[in-house]
């Protein structure tokens, strides 16, 4: 949990980065997570140099050879304002003729994951002032263990509060933590998201394991696992792919496989049977030429919409018994279109759909007031589903306007209980916030997964007087006006 020191000193250099100039928020994470990369490099060669003086032996493998020392954080940090400006953009004669920041591009995976992606990245703070006060204001900051490292960031990536150019927008951590409770990850799951973003539903998965089962980091081969093959996102916006990388690393994922390009194209063919888990919040809004999708989806669903072309990768994706849970639009759940049903007939009946899970239709405000769901099915390749659970989430611990403030209400405690106790659902009425439908009503619906489709609305009574006697409540409140009115009337005499 983010300190109150940790955020105010975070709402600081946030402040200090829009006065400076810099006003887009994903500029300003950029920008600020090359400097967070540099003070941890230089934190990584200095712990690693004193732990080769203690045994009295030279360090193996260093980030910052001598001619590179300059561009070390304890180095530069302590110059005046315009040499400090002059490393990160001007070559340096004594240093390979590189600056700070090309030098940072230069490292290799050796450093961890957030080194790949760095071709393509620009250094953008535009003034010597600016980057001196950045500096020293994320100097001061106390990092000194994973939780806090992650939590600096989770709050930074909190502060995007507009949608991107692509349909992109933060999911609340609050759901992709409940999506992650429901999914239960096991010790041998292999997770992918194809839309990873910020790589939230990866980090999320790391958090639960962690907080669930730490006993498991005990046994050599899991540790193995988690750290080189547990975590897998796609992600096709070049700085959405830098962001992601340094959040999983700052919460201690350093080896996961990032790829950068778009999920729904050719290149990605052989991730086909691969993962046995899939979380993700994948694009709603546009639609893609047939010519650039992966040819095997329309197999699954002819469309050029992505949010059918995403639920289709994900079954392509996942291994035989593999599981998902993808926050859906709504239309997917109704639409009438022969795609839509299409997807939906093959999930039911060719697959095991698992639950629905209606969201209210501020969940994902101020970013935007679309209504959604989450879908979660089971891979089978022939069939499975007897009953889908339907749930009717109608609070999320948070208030469904602009201002997403938090209130009492929260029914995510009892959909995560409830979805763990399916099969003791069937005698709940339709009126309940939950209950199963069979697959026979469902397919007799059109294939029809909208929760309205199915709940019982309950109409309560309600009785009112008879007009005679409302006409003489109506008469007998006019003699006490006028009685009123009079002894006013009076005391004014």
């Amino acid at each position: 949990m983010i300190t109150g020191e940790l955020r105010s000193q975070v709402d600081k250099i946030w402040e200090v980065f829009w006065t400076g100039g810099i006003s887009n928020p994903l500029t300003v994470i950029e920008q600020f997570t090359f400097l967070l990369f540099l003070r941890r490099l230089d934190e990584q060669q200095l712990l690693a140099e004193k732990k080769a003086n203690t045994v009295g032996i030279s360090i193996q493998n260093p980030i910052y050879l001598d001619t590179h020392k300059k561009f070390r954080w304890h180095t530069f940090k302590n110059l005046d304002p315009e040499s400090m400006f002059a490393l990160f953009t001007q070559p340096q004669a004594d240093s390979d003729n590189l600056t700070t920041f090309e030098h940072m591009k230069q490292l290799g995976s050796d450093v961890g994951v957030f080194a790949r992606f760095m071709k393509g990245a620009t250094f953008m703070i535009p003034t010597p002032k600016l980057l001196d006060q950045v500096v020293q204001m994320i100097d001061k900051i106390q990092m000194d263990d994973r939780d806090t490292k992650g939590d600096l960031y989770e709050y930074l990536l909190s502060k995007i509060a507009t949608a991107g150019t692509n349909g992109q927008f933060r999911t609340p951590r609050h759901i992709i933590k409940m999506m992650v409770e429901i999914m239960q990850p096991t010790k041998e799951d292999t997770l992918c998201d194809p839309a990873c973003g910020s790589a939230g539903f990866l980090v999320a998965t790391g958090e639960y394991v962690h907080e669930k089962h730490p006993d498991w980091f005990h046994d050599q081969t899991f540790r193995t696992h988690y750290n080189n093959a547990m975590f897998t996102g796609l992600e096709f916006d070049s700085t959405m792919l830098r962001i992601g990388a340094m959040n999983l690393q700052l919460h201690g994922i350093d080896n996961p496989e990032l790829i950068g390009r778009d999920a729904l194209s050719e290149a990605n063919a052989e991730l086909r049977d691969r993962y046995s888990l899939i979380l993700a919040h994948p694009p709603f809004k546009g639609s893609l030429d047939y010519d650039s999708v992966e040819s095997s989806l329309h197999k699954t669903v002819k469309t050029k919409k992505t949010e059918l072309l995403f639920l289709a990768l994900m079954l392509r994706m996942l291994k035989i018994g593999g599981r998902c849970a993808v926050i859906i639009p709504d239309g997917v759940l109704f639409g009438s279109s022969n795609a839509h049903k299409q997807l939906r007939e093959t999930l039911l009946s060719k697959h095991k759909l698992d639950a629905v899970i209606s969201m209210p239709s501020g969940v994902f405000k101020p970013y935007a007031g679309v209504s959604t769901a989450i879908v979660v099915f089971t891979k089978t390749n022939n069939g499975g589903t007897d009953n889908v659970w339907f749930y009717d989430m109608q609070a999320d611990g948070y208030s469904l306007d602009d201002k997403r403030s938090p209130i009492a209400n929260n029914d995510i405690p009892d959909i995560i209980s409830r979805f763990g106790q399916r099969d003791q659902e069937h005698q709940r009425s339709r009126t309940e916030k939950s209950f199963l439908v069979p697959l026979a009503e469902i397919k007799g619906n059109d294939w029809d997964l909208s929760i309205n489709r199915y709940k019982e609305i309950v109409y309560e009574e309600v009785g009112y007087a008879a007009p005679a006697q409302i006409i003489a409540d109506i008469e007998q409140l006019d003699v006490e006006r006028n009685q009123a009115l009079q002894l006013l009337k009076g005391l004014l005499k």
